[in-house]
């Protein structure tokens, strides 16, 4: 019998900060007064954008993949991502002299697809609403004898992705300006729980709060509910990045005792959101990346007003098509 998976801690993301140190940058916390202005609190913006790869991924990816032993290296390694976490485990492959395939959505955005093939990746595409990247991960990691790397659902992704917290939490602190509440962006939970063990012990009075596209709001309904609940089958939205069907096995337990609670965001926030996050911070946010920002620029809850608010920036990663669609309308 497969014996379940320990649930991280605060130690284990440690550990993983030594694990990734010399290969993650330390990116820079930014503000902005039309940003405080705009959400009512002082906002502090942690810009994981300007992350090796483009996005935060790298730390659960370098985590996760520094653990498997020389000898089972060979064959390599098998991720599923719509792009980031695709990324990070191709980036970090390459660095550890591994190969990578790298299950991705017919719809990936393409600088997300070219990143994986410049790091030396391989691409298999699927339909993602009629097909299973799980399923299709496990026969082709069966195949060649690869060892699969999930997303967000992994002990070791989440202590690696645990580390944006330490820094974040450090940064702040170090600036004097610890956080009232901190709001990341949501998909299957792997960044946003492991942020918060860390914050969990370096800054215990911070609420952690997650962001989620309208419709897409698993994780502020299964919160809600004390339970897993699965969002419908197709439901889409412009943040890509974040649309995972559900919260994950491990990361529930995490967020039920963790989190405070979730903000949804509609399409047209976060559109709004990237085009502050480069008119003021002078920094490109993808759609899913900039979830987080366009939560709390809406306008924060009454209770959050005159205090302060640190917002997770995740990844930068958009096509520039897209990109300067979104810079020349204003809805």
């Amino acid at each position: 019998m497969c014996q379940p998976f320990k649930l991280p801690d605060f130690d284990d993301v440690l550990a993983a900060e030594a694990r990734v140190a010399g290969v993650v940058r330390e990116t820079p916390v930014l503000t902005h007064p039309a940003l405080d202005a705009a959400a009512g609190a002082e906002v502090l913006v942690k810009a994981e954008c300007l992350q090796v790869t483009g996005s935060f991924k790298i730390r659960g990816a370098m985590n996760r993949l520094a653990q498997i032993p020389e000898s089972g290296r060979k064959a390599g390694v098998v991720a599923f991502s719509s792009g980031n976490h695709a990324q990070g485990v191709a980036r970090a492959a390459r660095l550890l002299g591994m190969p990578a395939l790298i299950v991705m959505p017919s719809d990936a955005p393409q600088v997300k697809v070219d990143g994986v093939l410049a790091d030396g990746g391989e691409v298999h595409f699927y339909d993602r609403n009629s097909e299973s990247r799980e399923a299709i991960s496990a026969e082709l990691a069966a195949d060649r004898g690869a060892i699969v790397v999930p997303s967000y659902d992994d002990p070791d992704i989440i202590a690696g992705q645990g580390t944006l917290g330490l820094a974040f939490a450090r940064q702040v602190a170090a600036m004097g300006k610890p956080l009232d509440y901190l709001v990341c962006c949501t998909g299957g939970g792997g960044l946003i729980t492991g942020v918060a063990l860390a914050f969990e012990q370096l800054s215990s009075k911070t609420e952690i709060w997650a962001a989620e596209p309208e419709g897409h709001d698993d994780w502020r309904r299964s919160l809600a509910a004390g339970e897993i609940i699965e969002n419908a089958p197709g439901t889409r939205s412009i943040c890509d990045a974040i649309l995972t069907p559900k919260p994950g096995n491990l990361t529930f337990p995490l967020g039920k005792r963790l989190l405070a609670g979730a903000l949804t965001v509609s399409d047209a926030d976060v559109r709004g959101a990237m085009r502050q996050a480069f008119r003021h911070l002078k920094i490109v946010a993808e759609p899913g990346g900039a979830a987080a920002l366009a939560g709390v620029l809406k306008g924060v809850p009454a209770a959050w007003r005159g205090g302060r608010v640190g917002v997770v920036v995740t990844g930068g990663n958009v096509d520039a098509a897209q990109f300067a669609e979104v810079l020349s309308t204003d809805g």
